[in-house]
């Protein structure tokens, strides 16, 4: 009897895996991405996005984007279309507009909640609507409504972000693709800002059918070197030797799942410093770039401990894990005798390599060289007790302390990754390797700013090795300790950052404000270096304010946001909550609890006729498995999927019989 119930048991497991393979113990089901499937519903136009065009308008430092985005209905049915695409994390977001046709319809920045009740009703009304939600800062969702058949709507974005030379060399960056996110919440209990994150993917190598086209206009102020980007094929045009257009080669594939990365060197090795000014109608601002010092002698290093935090969850299988042994191969090898290590290990669960770090001999890197050639990659990614088991690791007197985490960076979990870090920033630096080609760069990226270090991003196994020799570099020693900015006769307020973490990387510091009164005066950096005192002078008195540095208002608004939302991490406080809402709706910016509305006066559906809610489905980054996927697939099996369960019951089902005639 009891092997007739364990046939049963099998059968019903089987068919429930098939069925359920993602749900658990819990009767809701997870809060994860599912792949597309084609033909679903007849009729209906399930890729409505139809292309995305970025120009980016480059001058100085500033760069000033316009994203346009082409919605068009081939199908037979009106569409409410649901689009999830990436920024950069440093764009300030100032304005949409939206065109059917031969209107023009300029969109209104709204509390986030009135803005989606505005949205809901002209939807319900039959109007065509757009809304613009930032779900994180480098994360938007764009919702088109009553998108008729035979219909064409444009989106227009409009953002402006600062570009910062590191190491001599400037970079802008267009995210290209929002890759997959693990959560361990659920799908009904989860917040509405959460909730984007069970999104459609296509298969990996599937390219999508929008069409993606970016072309940058670059004015560097000064004769420009080295244009090149190491994830596209580009086409040079110079107009000048301070001028050029860049635009994306015949070679290029037309879909956007991958980040486009753009380098320019500017003649004479120079990096952009000074100040730049705005004069507005009630209120002026500035942005100070001061260069730091160059670095100290390497006889002058510590002793230094490095824990490194590695990501092998499924979505790193394939490339992102590939890169990430080869670069880890590097950095181990590359440690000095003096240095200690370890690595933890994190995908669902996490391990670690020893219980205190191990000195960096030859016998110990080559331990764990193994260890990380014997991973294949798989599992969830909990991060966050990941980071809590290298914090702590037993740290030895007199060691500098860093740990630095390795990972695509696909979680929802940035909230709960930045407030553990914050907590321990006396314990050790963190920097940060993205590994992929579309990586989550606000985790990356947010992860070092916390961690007062640097974020580091390898796109292709080629840039494995420079980019080591990069970190070490970075690594090697603090450029300026006890940093410090000083105004002398120059009324300056609300100045971002209030404080200066050790300045680590060969970039200018930029400081943003507002002034009052005369442009006269000083600004001062000052600080510590390896050959003594340092300190870096700007006169005031030297510079105009100019009206075409009016996006210095978004920017310090967008850094004003920033730091206010890094404090409302830790305390969740209503006042700060109503702080960045007050400087989006003045500021005409999109932030976390702000967006953008547009509506249409007409009224273009009769609201008895249905409309379709239609998810774009995104392609997964490119060189990113299948594995990164993890939510449930539809509940009606395709016809392969059906037929292998049939056949599975089939032959239990056989077995079953034949074992009650032996029984009989």
């Amino acid at each position: 009897m009891k092997s007739k119930n364990c046939l049963l048991v099998l059968a019903t497991a089987i068919f429930g895996a098939f069925m359920h393979p993602t749900a658990g113990a819990a009767d809701e089901k997870p809060l994860a991405p599912y792949f597309l499937v084609k033909g679903e519903q007849q009729g209906v136009d399930q890729l409505p996005l139809k292309s995305t065009d970025v120009q980016a308008n480059i001058a100085g430092v500033i760069a000033d984007v316009k994203v346009t985005q082409v919605y068009r209905n081939t199908g037979q049915v009106p569409l409410e279309a649901r689009y999830i695409f990436p920024g950069s994390t440093g764009a300030a977001v100032y304005g949409m507009t939206m065109h059917i046709g031969e209107r023009t319809i300029f969109a209104e920045i709204r509390e986030k909640g009135q803005a989606r009740k505005e949205y809901d009703a002209a939807k319900q009304a039959g109007k065509t609507a757009s809304l613009l939600e930032q779900h994180r800062p480098n994360v938007f969702e764009m919702n088109v409504a009553n998108i008729l058949p035979g219909d064409e709507v444009k989106v227009e974005l409009n953002y402006t972000e600062l570009l910062q030379a590191t190491e001599r060399i400037y970079e802008f960056i267009f995210p290209g693709v929002v890759g997959p996110r693990y959560s361990n919440q659920g799908a009904e209990s989860s917040p509405p800002d959460e909730r984007w994150v069970a999104n459609p993917y296509l298969h990996a190598g599937v390219e999508g059918e929008s069409a993606f086209n970016i072309a940058v206009n670059l004015e560097g102020g000064m004769a420009i070197n080295d244009i090149a980007s190491t994830s596209h094929d580009i086409e040079i045009e110079y107009h000048s030797p301070q001028s050029a257009h860049v635009a994306l080669g015949h070679s290029t594939p037309s879909n956007g799942n991958r980040d486009y990365v753009l380098h320019y060197r500017l003649a004479g090795e120079e990096v952009q410093t000074g100040l730049l000014l705005y004069q507005g109608e009630d209120e002026n601002y500035f942005l100070a770039l001061l260069e730091p010092p160059f670095r100290p002698h390497p006889d002058q290093l510590p002793a230094r401990e490095y824990i490194f935090v590695v990501d092998v969850s499924g979505s790193m299988i394939g490339f992102p894990l590939d890169i990430t042994k080869q670069l880890l191969q590097n950095l181990l090898r590359s440690l000095r005798p003096t240095d200690s290590f370890n690595i933890v290990l994190f995908a669902g669960g996490s391990s670690v390599l020893a219980p205190s770090s191990l000195p960096a001999s030859s016998a110990n890197i080559e331990t764990a060289l193994q260890l990380l050639a014997e991973q294949t990659g798989g599992g969830a990614t909990e991060l966050v007790p990941a980071l809590e088991r290298a914090l702590a690791l037993p740290a030895e007197v007199g060691r500098s302390r860093s740990i630095v985490v390795v990972t695509d960076g696909y979680i929802s979990a940035e909230t709960d990754t930045y407030d553990l870090i914050k907590a321990n920033l006396n314990r050790a630096n963190l920097f940060s390797f993205g590994i992929g080609s579309s990586v989550n760069r606000y985790l990356i990226e947010g992860m070092a700013h916390l961690g007062q270090g640097e974020p580091f991003i390898v796109t292709k196994p080629s840039e494995a090795a420079p980019i080591n020799a990069q970190f070490q570099k970075y690594i090697s020693s603090p450029l300026l300790t006890g940093a410090a900015i000083a105004f002398e006769n120059f009324k300056a307020t609300e100045v971002i950052p209030q404080s200066i973490p050790d300045v680590m990387a060969e970039r200018p510091v930029a400081i943003f404000g507002k002034w009052q009164g005369a442009v006269d005066g000083t600004i001062k950096l000052s600080g510590m270096t390896g050959k003594g005192r340092f300190e870096k002078v700007i006169d005031v008195g030297e510079y105009r304010p100019l009206p075409a540095n009016t996006a210095l208002k978004y920017l310090w608004a967008r850094h004003q946001v920033q730091e206010l939302s890094d404090y409302n991490a830790l305390s969740t406080s209503e006042e700060l909550k109503q702080r960045i809402i007050q400087i989006g709706l003045k500021y005409n910016l999109l932030t976390q609890y702000t967006s953008f509305i547009a509506v249409d006066k007409i009224i273009r559906r009769d609201p008895a006729v249905p409309m379709i809610g239609v998810k774009q489905p995104l392609p997964l980054p490119q060189g990113v498995s299948d594995n990164a996927v993890g939510g449930e697939i539809p509940s009606t099996p395709e016809p392969e999927t059906w037929a292998l369960i049939m056949t599975l019951m089939l032959t239990l089902s056989v077995v079953y019989l034949r074992r009650e005639q032996l029984w009989s």
